[in-house]
């Protein structure tokens, strides 16, 4: 290996090369040029029904709610605004199990949820509710006769993310969503990872629930939304009390902004998908093809049912979350934003060694990628790595 890097587009530590998209993903241009005209003079409040500036911002708003039901193939008034993924999961697992709480108090979910959804059962477990935790495959992977055989008659709610948010894996939330739907079970499923990455189609999946967001889809930050089917058997408890907006479910001003500019990036997901999914995953599979042979490196996750985008690998150094966090001149995660420690409970599930639990980095492509910027940091991370396992060698 060369001692120096061909350093054709300079990144630094003020503008290192961006993988860091699962994260969150870079506001696209279009989206930005959508909602600036909500910041300035088209500033009324949606609900305002006496005056033009309320009746503009409304049928905004409606018109991207309408956005944002289309990526997903869903109804337009089974979209409720929320500020993000995590409220979105809260209001629909806390007010699941809340309004079924009369058929039974047993809930299911996967060891590697989010935080979001697991800090969230653990608040329903306080209010004497039971959680069953199912530990995953190896590969990440949900095995389905271990829900099967799971379900319960008190069974309420079952909460299984669509894609992992640290490894990238895809869960078969049809068979899933088909096994719950048999069984009168409602199926929560956190989908924030998902959109523009895995095409999705409530008219064909019995899904009850489903929790999005804007910013890891190329839109802002601050704005989510939450799929409720309408022929749900129960009415959600809602979990913020006020002027009743959105259905009774999710009190408070809608930010027109925002939800103009959620709607203008699922508009465009919606229209790039079938093309920007092979790009990205050209970009990912050149870059595995320069890690790849790193000695003892793991790929965590299984490598065909993942999202295109995803690099996350385990590597046979000592502090590799120290290595993660002095490569200054690409931007990459040892593990989710959202996780308040460095070792990723995602990886604890599927493997209990601590250390490549402990020793692990999230690589995440986007869509202002380029294969020069690839190619660049693939070089990079080899060199740091090459550096410090020799200095790890060094030591012992």
């Amino acid at each position: 290996m060369n001692n120096t890097i061909n350093q054709p587009l300079n990144p630094s530590a003020e503008h290192p090369i961006y993988l860091d998209n699962s994260s969150t993903t870079p506001v696209d241009p279009t989206v930005i040029d959508a909602m600036l005209p909500w910041l300035s003079n088209n500033f009324g409040n949606p609900a305002s029904n006496t005056h033009s500036y309320g009746l503009n911002a409304r049928r905004a708003v409606e018109a991207a709610r309408a956005e944002v039901a289309q990526l997903v193939h869903a109804e337009r008034p089974e979209i409720v605004w929320t500020s993000g993924a995590t409220e979105s999961n809260n209001l629909a697992i806390k007010g699941a199990a809340l309004a079924s709480q009369a058929r039974g108090r047993h809930l299911i979910t996967l060891q590697t949820e989010h935080k979001a959804v697991l800090d969230t059962m653990g608040w329903l477990e306080q209010q004497g509710f039971e959680v069953t935790y199912l530990a995953p495959q190896a590969n990440g992977l949900l095995d389905l006769d271990t829900l099967r055989a799971a379900l319960r008659p008190d069974t309420t709610v079952v909460s299984v993310m669509l894609v992992n948010n640290e490894i990238g894996v895809i869960q078969d939330i049809h068979t899933i969503a088909t096994l719950c739907h048999e069984r009168g079970i409602l199926l929560h499923v956190d989908a924030a990872q998902a959109t523009g990455k895995v095409a999705i189609d409530l008219t064909k999946t019995p899904v009850s629930l489903m929790s999005l967001t804007a910013h890891k889809t190329y839109g802002p930050k601050g704005i989510g939304a939450l799929f409720v089917r309408r022929t749900l058997p129960v009415r959600l408890e809602c979990q913020m009390h006020g002027g009743g907006h959105e259905q009774g479910l999710r009190s408070g001003t809608l930010a027109t902004h925002q939800i103009v500019g959620m709607g203008a990036a699922f508009r465009l997901a919606g229209a790039h998908i079938a093309t920007e999914v092979p790009q990205i995953r050209a970009l990912r599979d050149r870059l595995w093809a320069q890690l790849k042979n790193i000695p003892g490196v793991i790929l965590n996750g299984d490598l065909e049912q993942r999202i295109a985008n995803n690099l996350n690998i385990s590597l046979n150094i000592p502090n590799c979350d120290s290595l993660v966090s002095n490569i200054k001149e690409i931007a990459i995660s040892s593990t989710s934003a959202c996780s308040s420690g460095g070792v990723s409970h995602v990886l604890q599930a599927l493997n209990p060694n601590s250390f490549n639990a402990g020793n692990a980095m999230r690589i995440t492509i986007g869509r202002f990628n380029t294969e020069a910027e690839i190619d660049w940091a693939g070089r990079y991370l080899l060199e740091k790595i090459s550096e410090c396992s020799g200095q790890g060698q060094r030591a012992a």
